[in-house]
């Protein structure tokens, strides 16, 4: 079996000089790293991860917690993050979760099991989670995505929720409609949803306009038809309508028309995330766009620095509106 001192002998350079080529290839001179990288290809070698981590006591992988990867959101989120990590000699454990509290605990006892360097998460409601509680008892470096309401000590990475529905329901009442619904999904199970809502509450009552009741589905991506029926089959019927997230955006323009209704003429639907999706689609979708990559990118930055002993503070990131075909002048 090869061994390091092959590549050493291979790459004419000594067996420390080769080791630490693997270990802190930052101080190793790049033709030198690269002639025993290609040595150790050339051989076969692959280095011993857990003899290192055993002598550093980092295993230099990051534990990585979403809800869901069937929203385009996560995953491209993901991708950001990937790229940050790798380039620090950093790989990412990937769990789900499927905002569900008790499972969000099993993941996490899991990740501080396998001894992760450091861990970046986006749990369910940051208002009451059981892994938060936990955390505040470890001493692992800790970056939250999409939950600023989580506890002023948690580093977190997002956007302004409350802002940005704020904005994309005047967007509506600047084309005349007044009528305006919400759609989400378990409000218990998501404090963006929750941050969202109020965004819009607050924007009716600014307009002196009525805030309706939430209109709540029992998925975060999926709109059932009949429940909608009630909110268009009276004299007060809505004219338009936004969505917590873009899937249940375009899941609602689906049961809409199935219904019998006309996006957007008959009816305006707004979204929420921008995912590329939206844009496929006709009638394309307006949303509001979250930076996903940046996000990914900011969250493993981040903590990287927190895991190097470095000062971080929390960020919040810029949001656009995108326009598109769903929405359109009020009709009266």
């Amino acid at each position: 079996m090869t061994d390091l001192l092959s590549v050493a002998r291979l790459a004419g350079v000594s067996r420390a000089t080769a080791a630490r080529a693997f270990s802190e290839p930052e101080k190793v001179r790049p033709a030198t790293r690269e002639k025993i990288f290609f040595a150790s290809q050339q051989l076969g070698f692959r280095p011993n991860y857990v003899a290192r981590q055993l002598r550093t006591q980092s295993t230099c992988m990051i534990g990585v917690m979403v809800p869901t990867l069937s929203n385009p959101l996560f995953s491209e989120q993901l991708q950001g993050m990937e790229n940050v990590a790798r380039a620090a000699g950093y790989s990412l454990v990937i769990a789900t979760t499927d905002y569900d509290s008790e499972r969000e605990l099993a993941v996490l006892e899991n990740m501080l099991r396998q001894r992760v360097d450091g861990l970046v998460l986006t749990v369910a409601n940051a208002l009451n989670s059981p892994c938060l509680a936990l955390l505040k008892r470890e001493s692992l470096p800790v970056v939250l995505v999409h939950n600023p309401s989580a506890p002023a000590h948690f580093i977190t990475v997002s956007v302004d929720n409350h802002r940005a529905m704020y904005q994309a329901t005047h967007h509506l009442l600047a084309l005349g409609h007044t009528r305006i619904g919400m759609l989400a999904g378990p409000m218990r199970q998501s404090d963006r949803a929750l941050l969202r809502y109020q965004g819009y509450r607050q924007a009716m009552i600014d307009s002196n306009h009525l805030p309706l009741p939430l209109i709540e589905m029992p998925h975060h991506t999926q709109v059932e038809a009949e429940p909608l029926r009630h909110y268009f089959d009276t004299d007060g019927e809505l004219t338009a309508l936004l969505c917590s997230n873009d899937l249940l955006a375009l899941s609602a323009i689906g049961a809409l028309t199935r219904l019998g209704y006309h996006v957007p003429d008959d009816i305006s639907v707004v979204g929420f995330d921008g995912i590329a999706l939206g844009e496929m689609v006709s009638p394309s979708l307006c949303s509001v766009v979250q930076p996903t990559h940046e996000l990914g990118l900011v969250a493993i930055q981040s903590l990287l620095k927190l895991i190097g002993g470095d000062n971080v503070a929390s960020r919040e990131l810029d949001f656009i509106m995108r326009p598109g075909e769903s929405i359109a002048q009020a009709q009266h």
